[in-house]
């Protein structure tokens, strides 16, 4: 899951005069001004970038996934009267609340 939105750090890199951004996996390289070597991102600018703009659409598609699964494995246990539904959107948001946390690097 992307944690970070790309488009967050191509302004943050246009801002700040980073240039070629380069994305790989979750990891975001650019050239400093006036470097010849690409460096990461540091993670305090990633992370006050997060801080500032909040959920990326990954995480709000997750998120929103999670919640609907929810609402609709409870009508429909109300419905059948049969927990197993409600077992199944356990076993969905318990991967999705796991893919939101953010690993440190």
């Amino acid at each position: 899951m992307k944690h970070y939105s790309d488009r967050w750090i191509e302004e943050w890199c246009l801002k700040n005069g980073w240039s070629d951004l380069y994305i790989e996996e979750n990891q975001y390289w650019a050239f400093r001004p006036g470097a010849v070597m690409p460096e990461p991102i540091p993670n305090d600018i990633l992370r006050s970038l997060k801080r500032q703009k909040g959920l990326s659409p990954s995480e709000k598609w997750w998120s929103t996934i999670a919640i609907a699964t929810t609402i609709v494995s409870l009508i429909v246990t109300i419905y059948f009267l049969c927990p197993i539904f409600l077992v199944l959107a356990f076993g969905i948001d318990s991967f999705a609340v796991a893919n939101l946390e953010l690993s440190e690097i």
